[in-house]
């Protein structure tokens, strides 16, 4: 069966992120080099690269656990490297990170993982209200009936749900995305990008998608940002992408199997 790409949303010109000429390296290895980037509120960009092209250190320096070297990163309005570390804090609630490992607590239950950031972050609420974020989530995802259950008892793809309804319980703006579909099967990973598209969907989120998955692109990607040589080569929705004969994104048909 055909794997059908995704269609670009309705034109928005509002930037949430926005990346102009950013330089990151390490020593003498250069990782990312005038590269630059806008997200779109209400869209999901894919940003697509082989492992090891700056596509986690993209990621961190937009969060703010990194530095660029020199250039621009605006999130929701803030130039991340100029503002306080309060004014990060506050930054960071505001933009959810679901991590390739799902970084969940082994020694929590299902409850007491989606509880942890609402309890830490969230004191004016009561209880009740904990406990119904915590069902709405678990429904969001699907995985209602592991609520009292730890995360060794989860198959992957279900603590990937469960790392994903974690982050999304503090309502973020933008959803940022490390290889979802990594370690995944290819049944998993279909319901991992549909999850993707529901958030976008249901919560009204902006989203970047990292992956090396060409599946994942073509499925929740409205537009695709193609990682090559430390900068974005190409952009466009998927087919602009990789119907263009640019010789450049020959390699990844190599790396993956998509029909």
């Amino acid at each position: 069966m055909d794997i059908i790409a995704k269609k670009p949303t309705d034109t928005n010109t509002e930037k949430v992120i926005e990346i102009k000429g950013l330089n990151k390296a390490f020593g003498n290895y250069v990782v990312l080099e005038n590269a630059s980037l806008d997200l779109y509120k209400g869209e999901n960009l894919v940003v697509l690269g082989k492992s090891g092209t700056g596509k986690s250190v993209l990621i961190k320096i937009i969060i703010g656990l990194l530095k660029p070297d020199s250039g621009l990163v605006n999130v929701l309005g803030n130039v991340v490297d100029e503002i306080s570390y309060q004014e990060l804090l506050a930054l960071r609630l505001r933009v959810g990170f679901s991590f390739q490992n799902s970084a969940l607590y082994d020694s929590m239950t299902v409850k007491e993982n989606l509880e942890f950031p609402l309890v830490r972050n969230r004191k004016d609420l009561s209880k009740q209200e904990v406990n119904s974020s915590v069902e709405e989530m678990l429904d969001a995802v699907g995985l209602s009936q592991t609520i009292n259950q730890m995360p060794s008892e989860l198959s992957g793809g279900q603590r990937k749900r469960i790392g994903i309804a974690r982050t999304l319980i503090l309502r973020p703006e933008i959803m940022l995305y490390d290889e979802p579909t990594a370690g995944l099967d290819p049944i998993t990973s279909k319901d991992i990008n549909k999850l993707i598209n529901d958030v976008q969907e249901r919560y009204h989120t902006s989203a970047i998608v990292i992956t090396h998955d060409l599946t994942c692109a073509k499925e929740t990607g409205n537009r695709v940002a193609m990682l090559v040589d430390r900068s974005f080569e190409r952009q466009g929705t998927f087919d602009q992408v990789f119907n263009s004969g640019d010789i450049k994104a020959q390699p990844f048909f190599d790396y993956n199997f998509i029909q």
